[in-house]
């Protein structure tokens, strides 16, 4: 009897092997499916980015007049004082030194160099992408987990930080408005100045307290802000819930900050204050004497257009924004533009430098522990 075998070839099988079955059409179709939705959400990521691209450049082109004005004004810089220069980098030193302060408080660690080289780094490259935030972010919880800091805790922590942070910076203009409104003669000495930034100090860490550990007050600026969101937003349902969401927030960074809540507070103040100093120091140094509260009003104004996340740091919007609203406090065009420039220099661009030299002396001491690690896991 003739055994007739097929001519097509049979795939060895181990022993005791379950037969193989065909894949499930509907498994095919999933996983197809789940192919397709990857490839375009990666489309669309490519898309914002290069639109978002799109709008830097462009705001870039509107804005390049501004930066030119300032820019042109660097030979003049040569006849400032060079101790002018030495107080605002002191004072610059000085506001770095408090972010790292209020970081390491709310990622409870004793370590400065790991968390300044983190900030330095991540402060340089959120000045050089557009839209920075996000990159510079991601790069700071690489580097503080590289360090050795959990990372759920360093998440939570720098979202804490920069809340805080934040507020602080929302509450100076409030803090000087009033005088500022009063009109009164305010001396333009930078002792004066320094004596009123000290005021604002004191009132702000009061007001600071009253918010982190009274719900009273935090619910009425809650109301306050949902009457006139739902008042300037008519066509959309009415919030209801803003002072309550408001202190479930407050509750989530006291908790973050711990028992040294008041430490956070004080260094959150004296970050935005020493880099006002700084700039009123520039100031000072072309000559100029506006009144102090109109300077501060103006710096607020100005750290809020930093934030705008479409050019590298605010590039283009600061130095015009600051230089018109110098302008208003009272400082002639061509010394507000000079003194913008001379405070730039301290606050934006040589941070820059400093920042990547941050990242390679944090890899030289963390990167063999990283390395250690990987190779102990594998």
């Amino acid at each position: 009897m003739t055994h007739h075998t097929s001519d097509r070839p049979r795939s060895p099988q181990a022993p005791n092997a379950a037969p193989i079955e065909p894949p499930d059409a509907r498994t095919v179709d999933q996983a197809t499916g789940e192919i397709r939705v990857d490839m375009r959400s990666k489309r669309r990521a490519i898309v914002v980015r290069l639109v978002f691209l799109l709008v830097s450049a462009v705001a870039l082109y509107v804005l390049w007049p501004s930066l030119l004005t300032v820019f042109e004004s660097w030979p003049e810089l040569l006849d400032l004082n060079p101790a002018w220069f030495l107080a605002m980098l002191a004072l610059e030193c000085l506001s770095f030194v408090c972010i790292w302060g209020l970081q390491r408080i709310a990622l409870r660690t004793d370590r400065w160099f790991g968390v300044a080289t983190a900030q330095l780094s991540a402060n340089a490259l959120s000045r050089i992408v557009p839209g920075g935030a996000a990159a510079g972010g991601a790069l700071q919880w690489r580097m503080l987990t590289d360090s050795g800091v959990d990372g759920a805790r360093v998440a939570t922590a720098l979202t804490a930080a920069s809340l805080i942070s934040t507020g602080t910076l929302f509450a100076l203009p409030v803090l000087t408005l009033p005088a500022a409104l009063l009109g009164r003669p305010v001396p333009g000495g930078l002792v004066q100045a320094a004596w009123m930034g000290g005021v604002v100090f004191a009132v702000g860490f009061v007001l600071g307290w009253r918010l982190l550990f009274h719900d009273r007050l935090l619910r009425r600026i809650g109301r306050g802000a949902q009457w006139l969101r739902n008042r300037t937003q008519r066509g959309k349902p009415p919030t209801t819930d803003l002072p309550a969401r408001l202190v479930v927030q407050r509750d989530e960074i006291r908790d973050a900050l711990g028992d040294t809540w008041w430490k956070a507070l004080l260094f959150s103040l004296g970050n935005w204050l020493f880099d006002y100093l700084a700039l009123l120091a520039a100031i000072t140094a072309v000559g100029s004497r506006p009144r102090p509260t109109l300077v501060l009003l103006a710096y607020s104004a100005a750290m809020v257009l930093a934030m705008i996340p479409i050019t590298p740091g605010g590039l283009g919007f600061v130095e015009a924004g600051l230089t018109g609203l110098l302008a208003l406090a009272g400082v002639s065009a061509g010394d507000a533009v000079l003194s913008v420039l001379a405070y730039r220099l301290v606050s934006f661009w040589l941070p820059l430098p400093v920042g990547g030299l941050a990242a390679l002396l944090h890899r030289r001491r963390y990167g063999g522990r990283e390395r250690h690690s990987s190779a102990s896991i594998a």
